[in-house]
């Protein structure tokens, strides 16, 4: 495929190959973009945003929403594209279809939806018979720089309120998934929207991202990666707003009273997804004492009954990670975890990218597999003695994206809703819990601002003041 720049579909001899990490067979290629390709992009992108801004938001409403129809109606065809790029299962990718099509279609309503209000300034003194009110305008440019792991419906996350806000949106796809970037480039302009209003530039996510986060035409950076990577770019973007959407080590807190049946459930449904490569994969188990083995009893059959493979096969509950370094990095973390103390309860093996869906006990705080952000299909399960100990074990980290608590009792809920510190606080369920709709985004190195239609719409906009005298 092309990358699409300056309203033209732009093909360059430098290439990119997309592989599928089932095989690592070839599936497109796309152009090899660089920082003259980015400056070409944010000049028409600051054209765009002139467009967009003066456009009716129910002109923009219309656009997005029919985008969305266009994806429902093409689904399946959105989701074998996904599923061969990205290497999740084909149930997982529909599912991300379908996810995709209501971010667009909230994002196309919460279009029609900014508004300032009147503020009081007669109620300050000495201010006579002043009239004020805020309005909300576009940033103009906005950088979205979008991770391999859910490579349409994060993409839509931001590109859809970003548009709906009146911006332009210039996208860098991940360089292992661009092939969905660029599927939704092509919808949208089907759809009506302005020609420099959506840019999509392929290219190494360095350079390409470097040049969008020190261009002073970009006014917004979303931005969804690794800690490390988010840092960066808030180093070099200089003066500008920014939403960071970075890594965590998602903990899952089992109290005595808890369905460990649930649990067990929730434990496979939350660490294993995606192969593990969610934000908020349930990443450490934290049991009470008085029900730790019999958890790991309860789970270990269910682990070892998953059935790993082909993606694209119909029955396939867990496929391969992006690339075959990650999966032996995971490999060598639970090796080093094995070597501090801790046992492998179910899995541990690889073949290739398919490392298998695997439960590591005994886990202590100061072991890797613990304290950094995996990224892998393994759980590191750790024991507590009481609840004050379980959320101290929640917090002992630089992470707080997502947490989730399994009990009955309001009391220990109550707690664990206020003293955890996360973004995101799951009762009753996994913390990779996520509705499209609600406000997400972490605390702590996990990251700055929200996601979800109606908040991202609130970042990706300015406030002004004004005041009639």
């Amino acid at each position: 495929m092309k990358m699409y720049i300056a309203g033209q579909w732009v093909d360059k001899s430098a290439k990119m190959p997309v592989l599928n990490p089932y095989d690592s067979i070839e599936i497109d290629t796309v152009p090899r973009g660089d920082a003259g390709d980015v400056d070409a992009a944010i000049s028409s992108a600051v054209v765009g945003a002139d467009i967009m801004a003066r456009m009716p938001s129910y002109e923009r409403y219309l656009i997005i929403k029919k985008a969305a129809d266009l994806i429902a109606e093409r689904s399946e065809e959105h989701a074998r594209i996904l599923s061969m790029e990205e290497g999740k299962t084909i149930a997982e990718a529909r599912g991300e279809i379908g996810r995709a099509v209501q971010t667009l279609t909230m994002s196309a309503e919460e279009g029609k939806r900014i508004h300032g209000e009147t503020v009081p300034l007669d109620a300050a003194p000495g201010t006579g018979k002043a009239f004020g009110f805020t309005i909300r305008v576009p940033c103009g440019v906005v950088a979205a720089i979008c991770p391999f792991n859910f490579p349409l419906n994060l993409v839509c996350h931001k590109v859809g309120p970003a548009l709906a806000a009146g911006n332009a949106v210039i996208i860098k796809p991940a360089s292992d998934t661009p092939l969905s970037a660029l599927k939704l480039t092509e919808v949208l302009l089907e759809a009506g929207l302005p020609p420099e209003a959506v840019q999509c530039v392929t290219g190494p996510g360095g350079e390409i991202g470097d040049a969008l986060s020190t261009d002073r035409r970009v006014r917004k950076i979303s931005f969804t990666g690794s800690r490390d990577v988010g840092e960066r770019i808030c180093q070099k973007a200089g003066i500008k707003k920014v939403t960071m959407e970075l890594g965590s080590n998602s903990p899952m807190i089992i109290m005595p009273d808890a369905d460990l049946d649930k649990v067990a459930q929730a434990t496979i449904a939350s660490g294993y997804s995606n192969a593990g490569q969610v934000c908020i994969s349930t990443q450490r188990v934290l049991v009470d004492a008085k029900v730790y083995g019999e958890y790991l009893d309860v789970l270990k059959p269910q682990v070892e009954r998953m059935n790993v493979g082909n993606p694209q096969a119909q029955g396939t509950q867990m496929g391969p990670m992006i690339r075959e370094s990650d999966a032996i990095r995971v490999g060598d973390w639970i090796e080093e975890a094995v070597s501090s103390g801790a046992r492998v309860v179910a899995g541990g093996d690889r073949e290739g990218t398919l490392h298998a869906p695997t439960v590591v006990a005994d886990v202590t705080p100061t072991m890797r597999i613990s304290y950094d952000e995996l990224f892998g299909p393994a759980v590191a399960v750790s024991h507590f003695k009481d609840i004050d100990e379980a959320i101290t074990m929640a917090n002992d980290t630089i992470y707080g994206l997502s947490a989730g608590l399994f009990t009955q009792n309001l009391e220990w809920a109550m707690r664990f809703a206020r003293e955890v510190h996360s973004g995101n606080l799951m009762i009753n369920s996994s913390p990779q819990f996520r509705a499209d709709l609600m406000p997400y985004g972490g605390l702590k190195d996990s990251g700055m601002g929200k996601e979800g239609p109606y908040y991202a719409v609130q970042e990706m906009t300015e406030l002004k003041m004004v005041a009639f005298h």
